[in-house]
């Protein structure tokens, strides 16, 4: 028999080899297929709320699958699969986001103004990313710099190992991020405000949402608008920001659970509170 298909996008900055042991976890009740780097491909730029990386997404499904599949994103890849599947349900059975902000109400008219007026360049955390070291003399150079940062010391053992596998390709002074700085912090940069207009019919597409307890980023956008989309398929887990890196057997789990929540009988129900997103 075989198993139900599940396409997934990454998060900024992390390939997706980064998410070896997670993809090992999951694949044992899923066939897992995924985009290597997201926001690289010249003919799909990173442009304001990211609507070509949408079309980059969806020429990705086109191509993979003849029938619907399960999307789940992390972050940059949630909100992708968000956006894939309003625009096109008939790509996708459910969608899972892992720490993804939905940015609206407040927050989003403040983001907009940012990005109006010049300064998302100037605010964390494209403020940081744009001046993050991406050259190192040897891998192991580059795996001793990760790994002394408390992000990355967070990590299950052996996934810091995948991302210098992953992560890194040759320069003329030894190894650079294949994920280019410039590229990660366009992303930020653009991150999406319109998400409120966009889903104001409602969602065509059970969908959910898995969120680290100690997640600066989805503390920074807050959760009531992600409460108001995903309806009673909402969850918080031990972790930060980047929990399918320190703790992918919690966060595989989590995700199959939720899958299952999800496909048990509410294809097609519209779980949007219009009033929460205004």
């Amino acid at each position: 028999m075989s198993k139900p298909k599940l396409h997934f996008a990454h998060a900024n900055s992390y390939p997706a080899g980064v998410y070896r042991q997670f993809f090992a976890l999951l694949g044992e009740n899923f066939e897992i297929q995924a985009l290597d780097m997201h926001a690289h491909n010249p003919r799909y730029p990173v442009t304001d709320c990211w609507p070509a990386l949408v079309d980059e997404y969806i020429a990705e499904l086109s191509a993979r699958y003849t029938e619907p599949v399960i999307l789940v994103g992390h972050s940059l890849g949630g909100m992708l699969s968000l956006m894939v599947a309003q625009q096109r349900p008939d790509l996708v059975r459910c969608v899972v986001m892992l720490d993804a902000p939905v940015v609206g109400g407040w927050r989003a008219l403040a983001w907009h103004l940012i990005k109006r007026f010049g300064r998302a360049y100037k605010v964390p955390p494209a403020k940081f990313s744009i001046r993050r070291r991406n050259v190192w003399p040897s891998a192991h150079a580059a795996y001793t710099h990760f790994a002394a940062k408390d992000l990355f010391a967070a990590w299950a053992p052996g996934v810091l190992a995948d991302y210098i596998d992953c992560g890194l390709k040759p320069h003329a002074e030894g190894v650079q991020l294949r994920y280019t700085r410039e590229i990660e912090t366009a992303v930020y940069a653009t991150l999406p405000h319109h998400l409120p207009k966009l889903l104001r019919n409602g969602y065509p597409r059970p969908i959910g949402f898995i969120g680290g307890d100690n997640s600066w980023e989805t503390s920074q956008s807050g959760h009531a608008h992600t409460k108001a989309l995903v309806g009673p398929h909402f969850r918080i887990i031990p972790g930060g920001h980047l929990f399918p890196m320190e703790n992918p057997a919690a966060a595989a789990q989590a995700t199959t659970r939720m899958i299952a929540d999800l496909l048990d009988g509410q294809a097609g129900k519209k779980v949007l509170k219009n009033e929460a997103l205004a």
